[in-house]
């Protein structure tokens, strides 16, 4: 796995959420032969046993449930021992969601169907701020008492956090509050930026892209970089950079060699559009 990522040209790549336990022996094994670095871990990495699949919100940190918080801190710890272990620079988090009913997939099928300026859809948007609002001010603080505590272990692993912006409107730090989020959080707890939900966002309504990226860019130690697609039957991501709709020329002035850049394609992406993507990146972002 890791030899084809390196046959494509990447100096470095990220684990993800998807590497199953019995992967493990043989990425240790190829970052230990000099094959590839690793950049990033994505939590959780490796995978609870008995899971085979990729599930970044397996356990959320939000979660109401004692238990299931203290599943995601011994398993996000986990995540922390791997990233020491292959010298990665930084762990990727989701932060977790309010306990509410799934808004977005109502809310991309109106903008699919053109109805993202009616009224209808406004009042969708204003029934789901209405519901996260209540809600919103405990899964913020259960998400916060838990990165706390995987902060002082990355510290000592001498391993940075980076707090995710998600696609979904459930998911938390919402785009408006990832500023105040990260404010009551240690300084190596930084912001990462994921260019397609961004743009999920701003295909939603809900951010300017740009804007977002710009007043973030202070706090950011890296991207995944995808494209995102938009066609009738809604808005399709992780396709290869400029393949898609997204500016990456207007995020430009904020993106600095120093940081963390990875090509987050789905699966199944051929080989020569990876390469495509990745030369259409830095063609404008520059080869750093």
């Amino acid at each position: 796995m890791l030899r084809e990522i390196r046959e494509l040209g990447f100096e470095y790549a990220e684990l993800s959420h998807g590497i199953r336990l019995s992967l493990v022996p043989g990425v240790l094994d190829a970052v230990r032969a000099g094959e590839i670095k690793i950049s990033t871990l994505h939590n959780f990495c490796p995978l609870p046993i008995g899971v085979n699949q990729a599930a970044p919100n397996l356990y959320k940190f939000s979660s109401s449930d004692k238990r299931e918080r203290e599943s995601a801190l011994r398993h996000s710890r986990k995540t922390l021992e791997m990233a020491e272990m292959v010298d990665a620079k930084l762990v990727v988090l989701h932060s977790g969601r309010v306990d509410m009913r799934d808004y977005q997939d109502k809310l991309e099928a109106m903008v699919a169907e053109g109805k993202k300026e009616t009224s209808k859809y406004q009042k969708l948007v204003e029934e789901m701020e209405t519901k996260r609002g209540k809600r919103l001010d405990e899964a913020v603080e259960l998400a916060l008492d838990l990165i706390h505590e995987l902060a002082e272990e990355a510290s000592r692993r001498g391993v940075l956090l980076g707090i995710e912006n998600r696609e979904a409107v459930e998911e938390i730090p919402i785009d408006h509050e990832i500023e105040a989020f990260l404010d009551e959080l240690p300084e190596n707890v930084r912001y990462w930026h994921d260019c397609g939900h961004a743009q999920i966002k701003q295909n939603l309504g809900f951010i300017d892209h740009r804007m977002h990226f710009e007043g973030l860019a202070p706090r950011l130690a890296g991207l995944h970089v995808h494209d995102v697609v938009v066609g009738p039957e809604g808005q399709q991501d992780h396709v290869p950079p400029g393949m898609g709709t997204i500016d990456y020329a207007g995020l430009k002035p904020w993106v600095r060699p120093d940081h963390i850049k990875v090509i987050e394609m789905a699966p199944g992406v051929p080989a020569d559009d990876i390469r495509k993507g990745y030369e259409h990146i830095r063609s404008i972002w520059g080869p750093e």
